[in-house]
């Protein structure tokens, strides 16, 4: 399903030997010194010849002889290789279904799950990072999307005996440990406690990087958006280590009520919300964003003594707030988008609570996630509802109030519908991953630039109505229906994870 095409495969071994079409002939002037042969049934033993001459009709005696078939010749001409799916591009016929080609795969992995978690984070552990030895474990937390209120969860989950995917007839594997090689099904374990209301946005509270995972007598704070407009923060630590530690037995009155709660909103529903990066794993200097529908940001602090929900909002937008994320560079600073098409720029220390730069309009339509680079922090993505994929620099952002707006420095319209999630790679700063409601997963590439040559080249020989793919399209992950949300693993390099409507996929391709 990847846009690379599928590699062709090469037939090990050779074609069998043809067979001869008659034996060797005996002499005819030969003795048998034993003399004619004869069976207890009197029955004569015809020579080979007699069997040679006899195709050319019946014996002597009248009997039928079976005749001796040629040879049939292998043909030595391979199949024809299987042709990547371009959406777009191909259409699937009646009956037909997408299979995934494993070749341009290192990993890949679905798993279902009972209800449809719409938003998901990935959670650190301490198992090391950069790590590539497989089977790999990952941790994550999402929240349910139930056809009741009463039955939705917040869940803590556990991948583990994530196996390399295993790959006919390649042998790159054989020097690796026999563990590395196998390709098992993946094991799905979670911890759930209840939250009244599905959840629209689940986001973890961010720690270090190479910084190990709390003890479990700290708290690992977790922040979900309830559709009914609470803002809820839980201490997952303690299902961590329940997955972990057989036996392990949690006190309940820390895990299945909230630590705290924003009820800053009222009953205004939201799905924006980010986690600002502390630089520490101190849960005394965290800082909390959310946005709702009805434009209003509001910020939550904490302090030794617990939480403190700031009553004042932020307000420049005049419609709902999509999507937040705090500047990796300046701890004042964040950004937000919203869908009266504009991505607004704001510092905590300005009177006022109003952006203090913007881009509008950013989009053709509702600009609905937004990633900050943290490579390249004057880097900005944002993702519309048309479908469309903008890259900006901050650094040509004016002021508000002044009348001249930036051009993204790269734009990109492959999604098909509303793009739906999108994120920088954690250490390239030129790799991030988008999810569209067209369900699509897609890696891009910015540091690749068209070849003259190549391009000339592919537009000759481009069928009529086909797609010109991007050469910043690295990959093109299917298979899952309505995808929500994509996320980079922080300390497994290039693995992504998505969740949808009918569960999750984590992967790693050949590409990243």
């Amino acid at each position: 399903m990847s846009k690379r095409s599928a590699s062709d495969r090469e037939t090990d071994g050779q074609a069998f030997a043809k067979a001869s079409g008659s034996g060797a002939k005996r002499d005819e002037n030969e003795v048998n010194d034993i003399g004619e042969f004869e069976d207890a049934w009197e029955d004569e033993i015809e020579s080979e010849e007699e069997v040679v001459d006899g195709e050319t009709g019946d014996g002597e005696d009248g009997m039928d002889v079976d005749e001796v078939m040629p040879a049939i010749e292998e043909s030595e001409e391979l199949p024809p290789a299987p042709e990547a799916f371009i959406p777009g591009t191909h259409v699937l016929g009646k009956d037909e279904i997408l299979e995934p080609d494993d070749s341009v795969y290192i990993m890949r992995h679905s798993m279902n799950v009972t209800w449809p978690c719409l938003s998901f984070d990935v959670l650190r552990d301490s198992l090391g990072d950069e790590r590539q030895r497989y089977p790999i474990t990952a941790y994550l937390v999402a929240g349910t999307q139930a056809d009741q209120a009463s039955k939705n969860e917040l869940s803590v989950f556990k991948m583990s005996s994530l196996h390399r995917t295993q790959k006919d007839g390649d042998d790159s594997d054989s020097d690796e440990d026999d563990d590395d090689a196998l390709d098992e099904d993946a094991i799905l374990e979670f911890r759930s406690v209840p939250h009244h209301g599905g959840v629209n946005r689940v986001r973890a509270q961010p720690l270090p990087p190479a910084s190990p995972l709390p003890p479990a007598s700290q708290p690992y704070f977790t922040a979900t958006w309830a559709d009914n407009g609470k803002v809820h923060i839980w201490d997952i630590r303690p299902l961590i280590e329940s997955l972990d530690v057989p036996g392990y037995s949690w006190d309940k009155s820390r895990t299945n009520k909230p630590a705290f709660t924003i009820s800053s909103h009222g009953r205004a529903e939201g799905f924006a919300m980010d986690w600002a990066s502390s630089g520490n794993a101190n849960p005394s200097s965290l800082r909390l964003l959310t946005g709702d529908v009805h434009s209003k940001i509001y910020l939550t602090t904490t302090t030794p003594s617990g939480f403190n929900a700031l009553s004042q909002p932020f307000t420049s937008h005049t419609s709902s707030v999509e999507d937040l994320q705090w500047s990796p560079s300046e701890p004042t600073v964040f950004a937000s988008c919203s869908a009266d098409r504009s991505v607004q720029i704001w510092d905590v220390r300005s009177k006022g609570r109003r952006s203090v730069a913007g881009i509008e309009p950013a989009h053709e339509s509702d600009v609905n996630v937004i990633s900050w680079n943290r490579s390249t922090s004057y880097l900005l993505l944002s993702g519309g509802d048309e479908g469309g994929i903008k890259v900006w620099d901050l650094r040509n952002v004016q002021k508000k109030g002044t009348t001249v707006l930036p051009s993204p420095v790269a734009s990109f319209k492959w999604h098909t519908a509303p793009i739906t999630s999108i994120e920088w790679h954690p250490t390239e700063d030129s790799i991030f991953a988008a999810s569209g409601a067209d369900d699509q997963v897609t890696l891009w590439d910015l540091g690749v630039e068209p070849d003259d040559d190549e391009m000339g080249t592919s537009m000759n020989d481009t069928p009529d109505g086909a797609r010109d793919v991007p050469p910043q399209l690295l990959f093109v992950h299917q298979g899952q229906k309505d995808v929500k949300e994509v996320h980079w693993h922080p300390q497994i390099p290039g693995a992504v994870l998505s969740t949808a409507l009918d569960g999750f996929n984590i992967f790693k391709t050949i590409s990243v």
